[in-house]
């Protein structure tokens, strides 16, 4: 899975993931992170993976839906320093291609 770079003259809006994504905190991370991101006007949204520790297939499901929005107001959704497991899961899902990272 491959992320195009953000070129430095692109405006983008960066976030980071928390330590845990697991099925008992996807809503309140969702949530967090929609009206967060809701408040920029960036067309470009970078997710920090790097934190990112403790997580199930929900952490796939959250930015499948963060991505969805996200499409409908006009921007973009780049994911960086995903972990290994993370990318796996993206893949077994079979949907790299939405959740390049």
């Amino acid at each position: 899975m491959h992320s195009p770079a953000i070129k430095p003259s692109e405006p983008a809006t960066v976030a980071a993931l928390p330590e845990q994504l697991t099925m008992h905190v996807a809503g309140q991370v969702l949530g967090h992170l929609s009206q967060t991101l809701a408040a920029h006007p960036a067309p470009t949204v970078v997710l920090d993976a790097q934190a990112l520790r403790v997580f199930d297939s929900s952490a796939v499901a959250v930015l499948l839906e963060l991505r969805r929005e996200l499409l409908a107001r006009g921007k973009t959704l780049q994911l960086l320093h995903a972990p290994t497991r993370l990318k796996q899961l993206v893949t077994l899902y079979g949907v790299g291609e939405l959740l390049p990272a």
